[in-house]
């Protein structure tokens, strides 16, 4: 098997992830966590929609985190977003962040919301 090692540039990985908490680019987020091109934050939840409208422009795809196990979004969220031109891919917490870093380590536009497991 040939291993390649992935270079994320400037763009900051979700180097971890525990309960309660993101470690992204080295940095520990507490709760719930946004992770944009511009850098990560904590994120205020499903009723969180404008930061992500805001890096619409810069996203292709956002993957929203939704816990330790998967779970429905409300739709207005999902269409929300949808609307401002960024396809919602919905998964839970663990593979949103494994996804995120894959397609990032491929110079992806790519975002992340994600619910703490």
């Amino acid at each position: 098997m040939r291993m390649n090692e992935m270079n994320f540039n400037d763009a900051r990985p979700i180097d971890g992830y525990g309960p309660g908490f993101f470690r992204i680019g080295g940095k520990v987020v507490p709760g719930p966590t946004l992770v944009l091109p511009d850098g990560a934050t904590t994120w205020g939840g499903f009723d969180d929609l404008q930061a992500i409208l805001d890096a619409a422009d810069d996203l292709d795809v956002i993957f929203i985190g939704t816990g330790a196990e998967i779970a429905h979004v409300p739709p207005g969220f999902r269409d929300a977003i949808e609307a401002a031109g960024v396809g919602v891919e919905v998964m839970a917490s663990p593979p949103a962040c494994r996804t995120f870093n894959v397609l990032l380590g491929e110079g992806r536009r790519v975002g992340a919301a994600l619910l703490p497991v």
